[in-house]
């Protein structure tokens, strides 16, 4: 078959959002060495990075904006420059205070990207569940690969090297999308920005009905992720004794599961529905984050390793559920708008999970994230059985 251009625009989206996930993905792994240079706690730390998620969820909105008036490609160009310079200047902070509006930056540059790249999808494949669910594989292959990168080389080098690997991994995809993908023209590149910003119209996509039920399933699932994503790896070191390598080994292996669930749940989605895939993902992770606490053999530990990753996949039934509900000149700014929303809250998840294990310990932590996979299981559940139409 000739390879077409539209699959070199789904190619180089995945290795944007790679390079975008790599860069925060590079910091879970050394988290305890961080700790114990800046002498903070997890709460502490949890909340730079609930920081980071904030302003990564913040940036969602804007970038829809921005690419509605000046095109997609301008856009992502700028999350992947700006990914990886703010990565370097992380790898540099001199203090505690420091690393923590770095980690800021880091996020709100990297939050131009994803919801860009979807809506840029969505003009080019008509198959979008499919589409989205091939360009989130780039989140989770990141996940894959700076665990182990990371954690390997923050063990020999320190953390600092460990964070500026992402530089090396930004560039060269910087330099492969300025060259091979095209300039796309603007949906409303007249339309003042700011009229993008009145609260009537935001608070009119807001209230549908479909969207608010959505939203809340979204919101719920992100923070789960989002803390899973933060205190996985010191989760096997502070309950089940892993070292640092072996820990980020079983996050990567949790990266695995996620970057081939994300790529079948996007297409599952079109053939059975979004409520289906959705909840058969979230009630695979309630059951796996379970077994994550009670699991004593490391073979118990890695059936659950994959029912969590299979169960953090749900984004790529969740996005098309809200491309869905979107007429075509409203997805750049409307889309963009409801993962600021959903990922803004879901960002609580770094401090939440973090204060959670400084109370109650990191067993009770976990068993929270898996009640909270539950109630979105059962909410999907009662939509679906009762027909309410959300």
């Amino acid at each position: 078959m000739r390879w077409q251009y539209r699959s070199t625009v789904l190619v180089l989206c995945l290795l944007a959002f790679f390079v975008t996930y790599f860069a925060r993905m590079a910091i879970s792994p050394v988290i305890p060495f961080i700790v114990d240079d800046f002498a903070v706690s997890n709460t502490q730390i949890g909340f730079a990075l609930s920081g980071m998620w904030l302003a990564y969820g913040l940036s969602q909105f804007p970038s829809g904006v921005l690419s509605d008036r000046y095109g997609e490609k301008r856009v992502i160009l700028v999350a992947v420059g700006g990914t990886s310079i703010a990565s370097l200047l992380l790898a540099l902070a001199p203090a505690f205070p420091a690393f923590v509006v770095l980690a800021v930056l880091l996020g709100a540059v990297a939050g131009l990207h994803y919801a860009v790249a979807t809506t840029l999808l969505s003009r080019t494949y008509d198959e979008l569940g499919r589409a989205v669910g091939i360009h989130s594989v780039g989140g989770p292959l990141a996940g894959l690969v700076a665990p182990v990168a990371a954690a390997w080389v923050g063990e020999r080098f320190g953390w600092r090297p460990a964070l500026a690997l992402a530089l090396g991994v930004g560039l060269p995809v910087f330099a492969l999308f300025a060259w091979r993908i095209r300039p796309t023209e603007p949906r409303r590149p007249e339309q003042p920005m700011r009229d993008r910003f009145e609260l009537d119209a935001l608070v009119d996509l807001l209230s549908r009905p479909a969207i608010v039920f959505t939203l809340a399933v979204a919101m719920l699932g992100t923070f789960i992720v989002q803390g899973l994503l933060t205190f996985l790896p010191t989760f096997f070191v502070a309950h089940h004794g892993y070292s640092a390598t072996l820990a980020g080994t079983a996050f990567s292996g949790f990266f695995v599961v996620r970057t081939v669930g994300q790529f079948f749940l996007g297409d599952l989605s079109d053939r059975i529905g979004r409520d289906l895939a959705i909840g058969g993902s979230m009630f695979a992770g309630a059951i796996g984050l379970f077994g994550l606490v009670v699991g004593q053999t490391r073979a118990t530990l890695a059936a659950a390793v994959v029912l969590v990753g299979a169960g953090s996949s749900f984004f790529a039934a969740l996005d098309p559920r809200f491309l869905d509900q979107f007429e075509t000149a409203e997805r750049g700014a409307g889309f963009g708008l409801v993962r600021t929303v959903y990922t803004v809250v879901g960002a609580a998840g770094s401090v939440g999970v973090g204060l959670f294990a400084d109370l109650f310990g990191w067993a009770t932590a976990f068993l929270i994230l898996a009640a909270l996979f539950s109630v979105t299981f059962l909410a999907l559940a009662a939509n679906r059985t009762f027909g309410l139409g959300y």
